[in-house]
């Protein structure tokens, strides 16, 4: 699939050295500082620091060069190319060594001694209610911090939103700048807990979760009624931690609403969210704000100027694809729909240039659709293909499809070895496990078309801004 390219083990050293905040910044991505780390603006579950990362969405991480392979969805030679440019000759800066830092115990900053500023901010700039300001401080939850600079020539001022644990002892603070000139700050204090993020219990079973404390402000800001009787958390981030840690001490606590951004990182967070809730038989909803988040839907309640929503590139991808898939299942049908038919297939995709693997790979998927249905059909149930379609479209979660184009063609590999290994005579159950695998073939293949076709996306627009940035020069 793509060209051997031979690099020497200084070449491979010096492209895992690269600085990828550093890099990152030259090719246009967003970062936020969050803590001693950067993350992604794009996708906020990644953290970067120096030439590592980590993406805490599925628990990935590495050096440099295995995030140009996950995040680009680059080979091995590809990336180590884009890395060092095209003519080996372009250099960005090496990251700094990691040095081992001894963790300092949590506190929290001192507070200034009033608290005008935040409610200026929250109020002006923010558009949250006064009482709601007022009750969150009265309770210790929000305050105003005054912090000099590290030459203690400046002050700073900061909200600071408390994450208090089930003993009431304070053990996660988030800062947010006040400043409306330039980006204000926002991150989380070192050593914060992420169990104890910023947080309210009512008395009520049902559970409101947020990314950011302003969020989770500006909502109630929005559902004012009966509020207090609800129990809400700000996660201060994309971690399930606090929400999981919430529940475990607050057993009244049986239905959770993820109120999380409407954008790509907080669509795949929901996803992840949702899985993990069912799993654990708790009852769980989404509420999506209509624009990016809930501060800027109170903002265009208010006929202010708001942030439009993000909606996540893979599902428009995804109804295309589906689209095309579903159409092949009535041309195909009848026709060689046999395991064979399907080796052969699969073997195609070893060989061929990307828009070859693309076609083949439709035409794997709508085998397996039809395949599975066969299969329920001799095992006497009602799952046509109809159904099996429904499933097949409802079933794709962009946060699963975070794996390399050759990482989703190994799996189809691995079902087909499952399929291969049973005998002519099966029981029911077994059959159940053939007809799940031709399931999970067709899922992998429908996974791996977006892959191919983001990839092919990104290339463009990669292309397109090198095309700008030359006409400018």
């Amino acid at each position: 699939m793509s060209t051997y390219i031979h690099f020497t083990e200084e070449q491979k050293q010096q492209a895992n050295e690269i600085d990828l905040v550093n890099f990152l910044e030259a090719h246009g991505e967003k970062l936020l500082k969050s803590g001693r780390e950067k993350r992604l603006d794009s996708d906020r579950s990644i953290t970067i620091r120096g030439n590592r990362w980590y993406d805490h969405s599925n628990g990935e991480g590495g050096l440099a060069i295995d995030f140009i392979q996950y995040f680009y969805q680059m080979s091995f030679p590809d990336a180590v190319t884009f890395l060092l440019g095209d003519g080996y000759g372009e250099t960005h800066k090496r990251a700094e060594e990691n040095k081992k830092e001894d963790k300092k115990p949590f506190a929290l900053p001192n507070k200034n001694i009033n608290m005008r500023r935040v409610f200026a901010y929250l109020i002006k700039q923010r558009c949250i209610d006064r009482d709601i300001i007022s009750f969150f401080a009265k309770e210790k939850l929000i305050y105003e911090s005054c912090e000099l600079s590290k030459d203690k020539t400046k002050e700073y001022h900061n909200a600071v939103f408390v994450g208090f644990d089930e003993n009431k002892v304070p053990r996660h603070g988030h800062k947010q700048g006040l400043y409306n000139i330039g980006k204000p700050f926002k991150g989380n204090i070192d050593s914060s807990d992420p169990c104890y993020s910023f947080n309210y219990i009512g008395k009520s079973n049902r559970l409101y979760v947020f990314e950011a404390p302003i969020d989770m402000l500006s909502f109630i800001t929005i559902y004012q009624k009966d509020w207090q009787s609800h129990s809400y958390i700000s996660l201060c981030g994309l971690s399930e931690q606090a929400m999981l840690k919430i529940l475990e001490v607050n057993p009244h606590i049986d239905h959770v609403v993820l109120c999380l951004d409407h954008d790509k990182a907080g669509i795949e967070a929901s996803e992840k969210f949702y899985d993990i809730l069912t799993y654990k038989k708790i009852k769980c909803g989404k509420l999506m704000p209509e624009y990016k988040d809930w501060n800027e839907d109170l903002k265009a309640r208010l006929n202010l100027p708001a942030i439009p929503a993000e909606e996540h590139p893979h599902y428009p991808l995804r109804d295309k694809i589906c689209l095309e898939i579903y159409n092949l299942t009535s041309e195909l049908k009848g026709k060689d729909d046999s395991l064979e038919k399907l080796n052969k297939l699969f073997q195609k995709t070893k060989t061929s240039n990307m828009e070859q693997i693309v076609e083949t790979l439709k035409q794997l998927s709508a085998f397996s659709l039809l395949l599975a249905e066969k299969e329920y059909k001799q095992l006497g149930t009602s799952q046509d293909i109809a159904l099996v379609k429904n499933r097949f479209y409802h079933g794709f979660k962009a946060y699963e499809n975070r794996s390399s184009l050759n990482n989703r063609l190994d799996m189809i590999g691995q079902e087909m070895l499952k399929m291969n290994r049973y005998e002519e005579i099966i029981s029911k159950d077994e059959k159940l496990n053939i007809a799940k695998a031709y399931e999970s073939i067709a899922q992998h293949s429908l996974k791996a078309i977006i892959l191919i076709e983001l990839q092919e996306q990104n290339q463009e627009q990669r292309q397109n801004q090198k095309q700008i940035k030359e006409m400018i020069m």
